[in-house]
């Protein structure tokens, strides 16, 4: 395969005219190539119950925004060693499809440092990323060459990202172990209340929560709050989401979860749509989010460095913005791997398995 006559600035250039048409389509506003995109806002909820208008409309807004020409330079400004034009490797992307685009990072990432991207879609999601990848070729028509989509097995890959389940990561590293690779198991997110949070702050956290079911990493699943604090004052601010319960699979999972809690003699608090419990795991199941109060911020601070492997992002005073878990940056990388640093190869070979790797670099 040849390379392609791109150089680094049409490369942003394709990707900033991208996140134009999604912003548009996130508004509502008609045109060539936002048609695409409001059309699936509108059609995806029948093939996928749990792609609703609304969360395809959240996803497909909250990559626009980020998709700037100013930001996009930005962020690749912490990059200088990325050269206009390199010897491409072609990496395989292993997509999710638990909410709507959460595979289109990684594909970024690829195709902004000037690598082939050969991704394998999930079934679940398809539809968004086929668009996507329309909309970039004819906005840059060289990257026509750097991208091959398939929903069949991967092959001719020299590097491979694979986000999964905790049990489909374990068949990734052992069919990807010959090969460098970044392998994303499954993680949670948690909020940190000390108490002085106000009425807005607590509202917007409702959408760290309850956006796209809370089916995505960086869903908040379980709060950690100040001994004697209110709980009741969390669902007094979050009650605009009783919609939930006219989603059917929704509802399907409450009634469970609710019927289980009841047969096993769990303590819960029931607000018609959320079952909230006291509770130490962070993966709890859908409609129920898990709180746990903490007697110091230091213990609190240990018993998340503890943890720090299994969170994707923790939201709080200090930390993510409340309600802006759900809006990541462009170098915000899933479980805190850099992936541009992995696909300049900064990171040796034979070290296939990326487990630590902080971002020293973006914190600096």
């Amino acid at each position: 395969m040849s390379e392609p006559e791109m150089n680094k600035e049409q490369r942003i250039s394709a990707f900033a005219t991208l996140g134009s048409a999604m912003r548009d389509a996130a508004s509502g506003t008609s045109g060539i190539s936002s048609s695409r995109f409001i059309n699936l806002i509108d059609t995806l909820e029948g093939s996928n119950p749990w792609f609703t208008p609304e969360n395809v409309r959240k996803a497909v807004g909250a990559i626009g925004d980020k998709l700037t020409y100013d930001n996009l330079s930005e962020w690749l400004k912490r990059y200088p060693e990325i050269p206009d034009h390199m010897i491409a490797s072609t990496v395989g992307v292993v997509m999710a499809g638990n909410i709507p685009l959460v595979g289109f990072h990684d594909m970024l990432c690829v195709l902004i440092t000037g690598n082939r991207l050969n991704a394998k879609l999930s079934s679940k999601d398809d539809l968004l990323i086929r668009a996507v990848t329309e909309v970039l070729t004819e906005a840059e028509p060289a990257l026509g060459s750097c991208i091959s989509l398939t929903d069949g097995t991967l092959s001719g890959f020299d590097a491979v990202i694979a986000t999964g389940s905790d049990n489909t990561s374990r068949y990734f590293e052992y069919y990807f172990r010959d090969y460098p690779s970044i392998i994303r198991r499954t993680r949670n997110s948690v909020a940190v209340l000390d108490g002085t949070e106000n009425d807005e702050e607590l509202r917007v956290l409702g959408e760290d929560v309850f956006a796209y079911f809370g089916l995505g990493c960086r869903s908040i699943s379980k709060l950690y709050i100040p001994e004697r604090y209110d709980i009741n004052r969390l669902t007094s601010c979050w009650q605009t989401w009783e919609k939930l319960r006219k989603h059917h699979k929704y509802a399907v999972n409450y009634d469970h979860n609710k019927a289980l809690m009841i047969v096993n003699r769990q303590h819960f608090t029931d607000t018609g749509y959320l079952l909230l419990r006291q509770e130490s795991s962070l993966t709890p199941p859908m409609a129920v989010l898990n709180f746990e109060y903490y007697p110091s911020s230091k213990r609190l601070k240990s018993e998340l460095e503890t943890a720090e492997n299994l969170i994707q992002c923790v939201t709080g005073h200090g930390s993510t913005p409340l309600g802006k878990a759900q809006q990541p940056e462009l170098w915000d990388y899933a479980d805190a791997v850099d992936t541009i640093l992995f696909l300049l190869k900064k990171i040796p070979r034979g070290e296939h398995i990326l487990k630590n790797i902080k971002l020293h670099r973006l914190k600096q």
